[in-house]
């Protein structure tokens, strides 16, 4: 495996001012001097040293803020030239401009099972930077295709792990989770890229829906649920109402009831807490016991 290795190479600005010296001194005014004295042997001279500075000046190169500059020599790698500003280095050094800037990619809106088999949608963000520059230019063919081809894989085999939501308690889901499957998915897309020179910075699902074929069935199946959940909350506030009047009603000695007609009382009071309508009161003119 090819690894990066950062390379230290001269400025630009000297042999940027030194070439363009030799270049007009000697190659065009050696020109213009051997055509007023009519030498054609110093015309040539002044040919040759005009095609060395070209070759000599080709050697510059600018290096951008968060950019590295691969360097090549007859197909080896010679290392990666990191430094912001005009560089010039051997001229027979090939050049390949790579960034390191921090990228975004999201990811189109992919249909998979989830792990209850259940079709959904799941689409995702990726931030991401280049961190090897060799590693990048000649361990993969196209280190941008590369992240976008494994990201969706990673996000794919993600969704086929975990249900869209949880049915147990303590149970980790797709949508309820959203921390954790955002920090297990950049741990498997990173192990993907490793490879390739790249850091994943950050990974979270931007789109998570059941898909069109079942969404009106699950959508009753969240609301069945969500009623069940409520009923159970009221349930257990009107039991707790009802055990409170009861004792209040025995500290208080406002009446002596027994067992029968506390059963009865529960039982009413029940009615009256969970039902969905307003009871319609009645009144008792008579004794309880009649």
């Amino acid at each position: 495996m090819i690894q990066e290795r950062e390379l230290r190479v001269h400025g630009g600005i000297g042999p940027l001012a030194a070439g363009l010296v030799i270049f007009l001194g000697g190659g065009v005014g050696g020109v213009v001097a051997a055509v007023a004295w009519n030498e054609p042997g110093l015309i040539a001279a002044a040919v040759i040293l005009a095609v060395l500075d070209v070759f000599f000046l080709k050697g510059l190169f600018i290096v951008n803020p968060n950019e590295g500059m691969v360097l090549q020599l007859f197909g080896k790698y010679v290392g990666t030239v990191k430094q912001a500003g005009l560089k010039w280095a051997n001229p027979l050094y090939l050049h390949r401009a790579v960034s390191l800037r921090a990228r975004n990619f999201e990811s189109a809106k992919l249909k998979v099972n989830d792990h209850d088999g259940n079709p959904v949608e799941i689409g995702c963000i990726i931030v991401w930077r280049v961190s090897d520059t060799a590693e990048a230019t000649f361990e993969v063919d196209d280190y941008k295709q590369y992240v976008h081809v494994q990201s969706e894989s990673a996000v794919r085999n993600l969704a086929t792990q975990y249900p869209y939501d949880a049915h147990q308690e303590g149970q980790m889901s797709l949508r309820a989770s959203t921390a954790e499957i955002a920090q297990q998915l950049q741990s498997e897309i990173q192990a993907r890229l490793v490879k390739a020179g790249v850091t994943v910075v950050e990974a979270r699902i931007s789109h998570l829906a059941y898909a069109p074929e079942i969404a009106a069935a699950m959508l009753r199946r969240q609301q069945a649920s969500a009623i069940v959940a409520a009923r159970k909350k009221i349930v257990e506030g009107a039991v707790g109402m009802v055990e409170d009047a009861l004792e209040l009603l025995q500290s208080k000695h406002v009446v002596e009831l027994d067992e029968d007609r506390k059963a009865a009382m529960v039982s009413n009071l029940l009615v009256v807490l969970c039902g969905d309508k307003e009871a319609q009161p009645v009144v008792n003119t008579g004794s309880i016991y009649q």
